[in-house]
């Protein structure tokens, strides 16, 4: 059997979200990283047109453009260990928060995240320059026009540099860490007495908030202008509660190498 193949971007929190699942499950596969924006063309010709972003599964002859699609394919193909719950109420209430912080905390923390690399140079090109491939990454040039270019590209890609829509994403990121809070009651899990979706979403979806050392290492710092929001956040149980998640849980796979 042809082993699944994953199109990713390393940074990227929904590709950190199918990552994590695939590596709860054990399941091995290859990977390729295009660079942006070719991730793009790549995800609108293979959706005609109705998708430009990434991840992508091919399994079982079958193009997968949705993270929450890409679990449940893998949930069907590999149900163990599960990442829903057995109980049909525990499973809705799964599959709701999985839709809530998609569509809410996920595009509020790149908002966020965005908007503020923008303003750190330094750590800008860190980022960018980490995520460069290998040839390219040796090539001064190519070195000092890809920050230019990875700050226009956020900015038209995902409008991240206006203030007051920073300010909404700092307002949708708060409620979602206050809905975390609120569905955990203090206990270790999102959904009954067992890691599931819900748990995996909000802890991808997060990460480049937290920067767990078991996540993705694009991401080598907090961002200068983001240093308030950042101790702010530290204070909230929820931020314990991504690290000892992800700690606990995100298990590794065999890494493939990207290509």
């Amino acid at each position: 059997m042809t082993p699944p193949l994953l199109w990713h971007i390393g940074v990227s929190h929904y590709s950190e979200k199918v990552r994590w699942a695939l590596a709860w499950k054990g399941i091995e596969h290859e990977r390729r990283e295009p660079p942006p924006p070719v991730h793009m063309g790549l995800a609108l010709w293979w959706s005609k047109g109705e998708t430009k972003t990434f991840p992508v599964l091919e399994l079982d002859g079958e193009r997968i453009l949705d993270s929450t699609e890409i679990i449940a394919a893998l949930e069907a193909r590999w149900p163990e260990p599960p990442l829903y719950p057995e109980h049909p109420a525990d499973r809705r209430l799964a599959l709701d928060l999985e839709d809530y912080f998609d569509e809410n905390l996920g595009p509020a923390v790149r908002l966020f995240g965005w908007h503020h690399l923008r303003r750190d140079p330094e750590l800008l090109g860190k980022v960018t320059e980490k995520n460069l491939p290998g040839p390219v990454r040796n090539f001064a040039p190519a070195r000092s026009g890809i920050n230019a270019f990875a700050s226009t590209f956020a900015n038209m890609r995902f409008k991240v540099a206006d203030p007051a829509d920073e300010q909404e994403a700092r307002r949708v990121i708060l409620a979602g860490v206050d809905r975390i809070e609120q569905e955990l009651g203090g206990g270790e899990h999102l959904v009954g007495d067992a890691f599931s979706v819900a748990d995996l979403t909000a802890c991808s979806l997060l990460y480049p908030l937290v920067l767990p050392p078991e996540g993705p290492s694009g991401i080598e710092g907090v961002p200068s202008t983001a240093q308030d929001f950042s101790k702010e956040l530290k204070a909230r149980p929820f931020f314990g509660w991504v690290e000892r998640t992800f700690a606990k849980y995100r298990k590794p796979v065999r890494e493939p190498a990207a290509a």
